[in-house]
């Protein structure tokens, strides 16, 4: 059974290098924020704009940085070069903005090697940027308040699930005793921290880091060639883990009030599918709501197709198709236990919850307004 809730217990101060401007940022100043997973980096730099944050670049890039992780404990030679030479061009794109406000972090993969320290010197010696290891609570918290603004008034238990390369993490919260009007922005103030929750205050009932991602879930079964055995276990591993999360234990009913938030490629990817979109378009996905049966319907489409279709579909990508089906065992799991009419799509993520903070905490950028993407 999973340990509960890891606390990345070999979180590394970040360098110092590239040093924040301490003075008090203006109008225009550009913020970075940059998300190293199991599978990708991807960084977003942008600027405040009222209530929201402007996108000026970004940049994404398939490393496979847990590639070998689950056999060997380490992170591989290879791995960590591709990542570095994508790292290398966060750090141009960060020079030729001029961007002094940052946070760059690592998740999961770099949680869980034996060989992370190594890995950051490297990164210090080959880029200078300053990449913090962060605890799996800070990672589930700044996923949740990026998903706030797609929080329904009528909502009064949210599920918030960001399913992620090397983990996937679940935050349960209570809004019963938030007025229906103030939801997205109760979510929002968890800036600081996971309170107990106090009387107008968002409540957050549990939350668990499970170490099964897209990438090693797929690991864990790479030997079984039967497709749609392959996907049974993979669900069937999932649950498994989900035994000491307090919703799963009492069998919280998913009802009206009941709303989850799906914030990963796995679940912008399904979207996509549903709706049939030849070219993938953020406007049309990001805040979309789908149904269990619609979901269902998906994912048992990416079965009948096998690995050779779901390879050739364009709605799926080439550098998605070998790791939708573990993303997908993932979500039909949950669906399963807590069957919804309201899965929200969620195209954003840690990097946009790391830009807020950030914002917020420089007072570019009020903690109660409705943040969104401009």
């Amino acid at each position: 059974m999973t340990p509960r809730r890891p606390a990345g217990a070999d979180a590394i101060p970040a360098p110092k290098a590239l040093p924040a401007d301490t003075r008090k940022p203006g109008d225009g100043a550009l913020y970075a924020a940059l998300d190293l997973g199991t599978n990708s980096c991807r960084m977003l730099i942008a600027r405040p704009s009222g209530g929201q944050f402007q996108v000026i670049d970004s940049f994404s890039k398939p490393v496979q940085l847990g590639l070998g992780l689950e056999a060997s404990g380490r992170l591989s030679r290879q791995s960590m070069l591709r990542t570095v030479h994508a790292l290398q061009v966060c750090r141009r794109k960060i020079e030729q903005h001029g961007v002094r406000r940052m946070r760059l972090v690592a998740t999961e993969a770099c949680r869980r090697a034996r060989n992370s320290r190594d890995f950051m010197r490297m990164i210090r010696r080959e880029t200078g940027l300053p990449v913090e290891i962060i605890a799996a609570e800070e990672e589930a918290r700044l996923a949740v308040i990026s998903c706030a603004p797609l929080v329904n008034t009528q909502t009064e238990q949210l599920l918030v699930v960001d399913i992620g390369g090397g983990s996937t993490e679940l935050v349960w919260i209570d809004l019963r005793g938030v007025e229906p009007a103030l939801r997205s922005r109760a979510i929002m103030r968890l800036t600081d921290g996971f309170p107990d929750g106090a009387a107008g205050n968002a409540r957050v009932v549990d939350w668990i880091s499970v170490p099964l991602g897209v990438a090693t879930l797929r690991d864990q079964f790479a030997d079984v060639s039967d497709d749609p055995a392959r996907f049974a276990l993979m669900s069937w591993q999932f649950e498994q883990m989900l035994e000491d999360f307090a919703p799963y234990i009492t069998g919280v009913r998913a009802d009206d009030a009941f709303q989850i938030i799906g914030t990963s490629g796995t679940v912008t990817t399904v979207a996509a599918s549903h709706l049939g979109l030849k070219r993938y378009d953020r406007t049309k996905v990001d805040g979309l709501s789908m149904t269990s049966v619609e979901i269902d319907r998906v994912i048992h489409n990416y079965l009948a197709l096998g690995p050779e279709g779901r390879r050739a579909d364009p709605r799926i990508g080439r550098e998605r198709h070998a790791l939708i089906m573990s993303g997908a065992a993932i979500l039909q799991t949950l669906m399963r236990v807590w069957p919804t009419s309201r899965l929200s799509v969620a195209d954003r993520g840690l990097r946009e919850g790391l830009l807020y903070s950030q914002m917020v905490r420089d007072g570019v950028l009020a903690s109660d307004g409705l943040m969104g993407v401009a």
